[in-house]
């Protein structure tokens, strides 16, 4: 399996990294350390030393109750970013629901368009479907960041899911846009209870079966501090344990703030799989617990 993005043909036969790179002043999980220029290339570079295979770099915070930025001040933030990390050697995530920034950030370089709303804001569709080959990742949201919490979604999340992500599929087929070029992200966290984010976690292969590649992002969540009774600023090993479970139940990529920490789970998982795969039906046999 591979993912067609604007300069890189991804290989997804093995897990990769997406690295998160927050611009913003009010980020839930890094309190605007990286809001300058500066902070934020800096972090880009760290986070491909440490191995990131993408980043992902958003200049607008999707967290719970947050208040839309403004387009200007959206661009203002990612321009001196962007135009410095498409220069890194990685591909780059550009985290976006605005058609104007989707346009400006692939003129700049920008291998991926990652938009939280997939693509149902007027002419998103058309920004992405003019492009020859930038990749797509369309995330599901109940409702939208300034509300999405105080009213989650009810009923069972997983078809549901499901059904939105294949209607956001067909649009943008409909619109000429290839197969491989799309990455689904069942959005945890993004209007759904706890129950219904680990229940997309346990049925993940349901959300597979239509064959696009999946995004995970559980880096921090507070479903996992609801489940571990940790805070914010604790959540590394709950963090790595999700992305590591998402992984071995067949997400491509998972998106996180802790690069090479989940890097050292996954070839721990790595290594567990390859031994598995030299293993003959009879070693398979032995090893079942009676």
């Amino acid at each position: 399996m591979q993912w067609q993005t604007s300069r890189y043909l991804i290989d997804l036969t093995q897990p990769r990294v997406m690295g998160i790179v927050n611009v913003t002043p009010d980020s839930f999980s890094d309190g605007g350390r990286y809001a300058t220029t500066r902070a934020a290339l800096a972090h880009c570079e760290q986070l491909v030393a440490e191995g990131a295979h993408i980043l992902d770099i958003g200049g607008e915070s999707s967290r719970p109750g947050t208040p839309p930025v403004s387009l200007e001040e959206e661009l203002t933030r990612l321009r001196p970013v962007l135009r410095e990390a498409v220069e890194l050697g990685v591909p780059v995530s550009v985290d976006t629901y605005k058609p104007e920034v989707m346009r400006e950030a692939l003129a700049l370089g920008a291998d991926i368009i990652n938009d939280i709303w997939a693509l149902r804001q007027p002419r998103a569709v058309a920004a992405v479907a003019a492009h020859a080959s930038c990749g797509i990742c369309l995330m599901h949201m109940h409702g939208e960041p300034r509300t999405m919490q105080r009213s989650p979604m009810g009923g069972d999340a997983v078809p549901q899911v499901r059904a939105f992500l294949e209607a956001a599929s067909r649009r943008l087929l409909e619109a000429g846009v290839r197969r491989s070029r799309i990455m689904w992200d069942a959005g945890i966290g993004f209007g759904k209870t706890v129950e219904q984010n680990f229940a997309l976690l346990a049925r993940q292969n349901e959300l597979m079966e239509e064959g696009y590649p999946l995004l995970a992002g559980w880096s921090r969540k507070s479903s996992l501090g609801t489940v571990t009774g940790l805070p914010l600023n604790e959540r590394l090993a709950p963090s790595i344990a999700a992305a590591v479970l998402a992984v071995d139940r067949g997400a491509r990529v998972v998106r996180v703030h802790d690069v090479k920490e989940t890097l050292a789970a996954l070839q721990v998982l790595r290594a567990l799989k390859s031994e598995q795969d030299r293993l003959t039906p009879a070693d398979k046999e032995n090893t079942e617990t009676p």
